[in-house]
Parts: structure tokens; sequence; C-alpha cells
């Protein structure tokens, strides 16, 4: 492994700031070289930077297309990192270290449990070889099944590219796509619409990077231990519950807007329907005009993305475990209840403590930044706050707002990004003071709630 972790004093969640922040700007000055575009031209350093803060975060948002902007080498890049990006690059580092038989030190291990959200170090190695293998071959699954489908619209050769590259993009729940190679710029997953084929495996590509590893790991092996945790419980229950719901709102809303749902057939609304619901849930891609969309179904979605994946995923929001948690403890209340039971399985109150924490954060964040950037940039609202969400959500929809965002709305929402992949309680950790032991408890007192 890498000597600096081993000598550094500095906190995992430090470190893990870091680390994402170098592999940011070596992207950024690469994509910034003329070889990175088709007409070998320098990108502006803001929008370089920009993409690949896009792309290690596994975000989406881009002000450049990808498609028509960028040559192979640049593509190749960005694929690059969105790979480092959405397994982490600590998991990258642990698997070359394997490979070359290097010891995995005590330090190395609790960066690691930070990276995958781990509450203790206990088989984190063996995990991080689960998440690989994992990833890799659903990659290549994934991959092999777009080829399939690409190899009767184009030559083959490009099939496999495309099938490959869109493979690892939607897996890791990046969103990014190349179809503005075709000549319309942003379109993203438009015309396919009511394709079964490249609907059911982006959206399957979509669920399982965003279900996390930890999820996955306990759904294989369920064949013989005969059970799941309450983790895989909340998750799996939650994500059905939110796909399910997603897409009835959206297929209600958007039913006779013509501009969307109302010009096309049941098998199109209803694989719209779902491709939208699932989309916010991190990952990007879109079939149907996000614009044309009602501000009802607008606003939906920037519930569901404020809302995100799950722990130990490739996405971002402030996770489906937290938010099942918050509504746990909303009907615990209500009831008059002490415990916050789920599956007939009591709680801690940390974890009710750190779920308010990070929902209080988040919302902070997503608050503070669509005010500033309702007073730089010329756009609705609902626009900016649409944006603001998807930045910190990692998920990579725009309502058309990113290309036209002024030079401090894309440094702002760079950093949005970069708070959101890394989420904001562990930014949090790695910007403050070490935390000390309190020597001393103040006495209890009371305040009137409600």
């Amino acid at each position: 492994m890498i000597s600096f972790f081993k000598l550094s004093k500095w906190s995992p969640p430090r470190i893990l700031m870091v680390g994402f922040a170098a592999i940011i700007l070596l992207g950024g000055v690469l994509l910034s070289l003329p070889f990175a575009t088709k007409g070998g031209s320098e990108t502006h350093i803001i929008d370089a930077l920009f993409t690949a803060t896009s792309a290690t975060c596994v975000t989406g948002l881009v002000t450049v297309d990808s498609g028509s902007h960028w040559s192979l080498a640049g593509q190749l890049i960005i694929i690059c990192l969105i790979q480092v990006g959405g397994l982490g690059f600590m998991t990258m580092s642990t698997l070359i270290a394997i490979v070359l038989r290097k010891r995995i030190s005590l330090k190395e291990r609790l960066i690691l449990q930070e990276a995958m959200n781990q509450s203790s170090m206990e088989g984190i190695v063996r995990l991080i070889r689960k998440v690989v293998f994992y990833s890799l071959a659903i990659e290549f699954a994934g991959g092999l099944l777009f080829a399939l489908r690409w190899s009767f619209d184009m030559p083959i050769g490009q099939a496999v590219y495309f099938g490959m590259w869109h493979a690892v993009s939607m897996f890791n729940n990046a969103g990014f796509d190349l179809f503005g190679e075709f000549g319309t710029p942003f379109a993203s997953f438009t015309r396919y619409i009511d394709d079964p084929i490249i609907n059911l495996v982006t959206m399957a590509l979509i669920v399982l990077g965003g279900i996390g590893f930890i999820v996955m790991s306990d759904v294989i092996e369920y064949r013989t231990r005969k059970r799941l945790s309450l983790h895989s419980k909340v998750v799996l229950s939650t994500t059905a519950v939110l796909i399910g719901v997603g897409a009835i709102v959206i297929f209600i809303f958007e039913f006779t807007n013509k501009a969307t749902l109302g010009s096309v057939g049941w098998d199109g609304k209803l694989l719209a329907s779902f491709f939208q619901s699932v989309a916010p849930r991190t990952a990007g891609p879109n079939t149907l005009d996000l614009a044309a969309m009602r501000q009802a179904s607008q606003f939906f979605i920037v519930i569901l993305m404020f809302i995100g994946a799950s722990p130990g995923s490739t996405g971002g929001g402030i996770k489906t475990t937290t938010f099942t948690t918050l509504i746990a403890a909303v009907i615990a209340m209500i009831r008059g209840k002490e415990d916050i039971v789920l599956f007939q399985m009591r709680l801690a109150r940390e974890r009710i403590f750190k779920a308010l924490t990070i929902t209080i954060l988040s919302l902070a964040l997503v608050i503070f930044v669509t005010m500033v950037l309702s007073t730089t940039e010329d756009q609705a609202f609902l626009k900016i706050l649409f944006e603001t969400t998807s930045a910190f959500g990692t998920v990579g929809l725009s309502l058309g707002v990113t290309p036209e965002l002024t030079v401090f709305g894309k440094i702002v929402i760079s950093l949005m990004m970069f708070a959101g992949r890394l989420g904001p309680l562990t930014l949090a950790y790695a910007l403050g003071p070490r935390a000390e032991k309190e020597l001393y408890r103040y006495p209890e007192g009371k305040i009137t709630i409600g």
C-alpha cells in the first residue's frame, strides 16, 4: 500500500477527502489537454475540473456533452475516473495490494472501514474482494447485454465499446452517456424511451449499484445462510417501496402531458415511469425530457434525489436507511412508543441521532447552496433547487441548467458534488477538529417541544 497512509497521522475521513481531491485534480488536468477533445483544442480548466469532479463523484452533471466533445482518450479518462470514484480509491489501492501480496495495515483497514461505511473492521478486506468481483462481473454482464442490443444500431466494435462504457457508467450510478455523438447533445437515453432491453438492463445496473455491496453479498449468500441482516431487509424494502411509489406518482402526474408520457404507448408509459423512478436514486440517465415535465413531477424527483441510494453503494443522498430510520422514529413517537423497531429489532439511539444529524446537515447544505445560486444564476428557483439536489445526491439529472452555469456556479456545484460523494458527516469529521472525550456531563434540563 501507499506509504503515505502508513506515515500519515490524519484521520480516515481527512485521508478520503484529500484522496478524492487528488484524483479529481489529476483528472481535470488530463481532460484540459488537447488530446482529450475531438477538436484537438484545450478545454477550459473549469469545465475540465467540473467533468472530473462529476465523474469521480459518480454524478453525471456535465457542462459539455460527453459524446460530442471528448475524444476516445477523453472518454477513457472519464470512465476510469467513474470506476475509481464508484468503487473508491482505497478499494482500488487495496486491490493492488492484494494482487502484490502486500500486508494491509490497521491504519488502512480503518480508512477502508470509513470508505465502505462499515461499523467495524471485521472482514473488511474480504468485503473488498467481493466488491471488486461483483462489480466487474455485473459490469461485464450488463455491457454484454448492451452490446448485443446496440449491435443492431451500430458497428459491432462500437456496440461493444458503447456497451461496456455505459455498463460501467450505469452500475456506478454515474449517468454519463455518449449518445451526443449522434447529433443530439445532452440527449441521454431519450431515444430508447420504449426499448425494453435498454430500459430493463439500465434499471437493473442502477439498482444493483445503488443497494450497496453489503446487501448484494447478503443476497448472494442467502441460499447458504438462509437469512438476511436487518440492514439488507431495510435497504431492499425501502428501495422497492421508493421505486414503486415513484413510478406511480410520475405515471399519474405525466400521463396526460403530451411532452412526456402523453405521446407514447402504454408500454412506453410504464417503462418510462419506472425508469424515471429508478434514475433519481443517484444514477442520472433519463428517457423523458425532464424540462418538459410538470413541476409537481420535478419536485417529487427532487425528493427522490435527496433520499438517494443505500450505504456502502456507489450512490449518494442521505441514504435509504437514514430515511427509513427517521420515518420509523416519527411513527414510534406518534404511537407513543419508546423504542424504534424495524423487522422486530430495536434500533440503538445513536443510530437515530446519526440519521437526524445527516439529514439536518444535508438539508442545510442544499438550502444554503440553493439560496446562493439563486442570487448568482439567472434561472428559476425550482431549476436551481433541482440542480443543487442532483449535485448533492450525485445523481446527474438536470433541467438544462448545467451548461448555462456561470464560472462561480460551476465551482459551487463542483463542491456540492464533492460533498455529496463523501457525505456531509464524513466531510464534517474531515474538516473539524479531533474529537476529545468529555470529562464531565452537565445536569439534565427540560424544554417544551412542539
